[in-house]
């Protein structure tokens, strides 16, 4: 692993207190690096293994599609959620919960005012959920046909293929439990931002949006869009200092559609 330096001066005070775990910073291209280990099997997964893989499916219309890519980016989902292990493994000597939750500020999160953790602090949380969820309906490039999944739910097709298709639903659960718990959010809100500071400075929550943004190759249509998130998910994650800001904020709309989904399959 290419590490340029441990925590020193440089890091706040606030952190220091929070935390006796030592958390490394990266060079940039240890960071790009990293990036690139998580949204190029993305990109290949959705744009060519996907649709190498539709013909093995059955199905009417943009089913064979849609079952494909439910498959190929919920493994590129999981593979997130392994790359964060086997990163936070070799950099930690150990897999302890107690480090692992101070390595990936998988904590409460602290008020950089008060210096209050958790309680009232959560309710930050709130008006992020709302924001996220305008940001959602913003107008947004088309998506190719049979690639969007919130399009293709929406459909008659949708409506058929999903009615009482428990084993389907089950992993579209899966998919969105490492997209934006275990995956996602994890590897940038939990991984890289704590590790950039020493990269890129005060601006590191800037980079981590703009990282995460173009970390879409597999839903490009949806980066313009993304770039909010920098807003919405990466500055309120550096500030409270916690990942469960950003964890809990996506995964709002993971909730939404699986009970959305769950009406169609009953």
């Amino acid at each position: 692993m290419d590490v340029s330096y441990r925590l020193t001066a440089r890091a706040s005070a606030a952190d220091v207190a929070v935390s006796s775990v030592d958390i490394p910073q990266y060079r940039r291209r240890t960071i790009f690096a990293i990036w690139a280990a998580a949204a190029l099997p993305m990109g290949a997964l959705a744009w060519i293994v996907a649709p190498a893989l539709k013909d093995h499916f059955a199905g009417d219309g943009n089913v064979p599609l849609a079952k494909a890519l439910l498959v190929a980016l919920t493994a590129g989902l999981i593979w997130q959620f392994v790359l964060v292990a086997v990163l936070v493994g070799r950099e930690q000597r150990t897999l302890r919960w107690s480090t692992i939750r101070e390595a990936l500020w998988l904590r409460s999160p602290r008020s950089p005012r008060s210096g209050r953790v958790g309680g009232r602090v959560w309710l930050i949380v709130i008006p992020l959920i709302v924001a996220f969820s305008v940001e959602a309906v913003l107008p947004s490039p088309a998506s190719p046909v049979g690639r969007d999944l919130g399009t293709f739910v929406g459909s008659d097709v949708g409506h058929a293929f999903l009615n009482g298709n428990w084993g389907w639903f089950g992993l579209i659960v899966v998919l969105f439990v490492f997209n934006t718990v275990l995956g996602e959010e994890l590897l940038f809100r939990g991984f890289l931002l704590p590790r950039m500071n020493g990269a890129f400075g005060r601006g590191d929550w800037v980079a981590n949006g703009l990282l995460f943004a173009g970390y879409h190759l597999h839903t490009p249509w949806l980066i313009p869009a993304n770039l909010l998130d920098t807003f919405i998910l990466a500055y309120p994650s550096k500030r409270y200092r916690s990942a469960w800001i950003g964890i809990a904020v996506h995964s709002a709309q993971s909730v939404f559609f699986t009970f959305l989904i769950l009406t169609l399959v009953v």
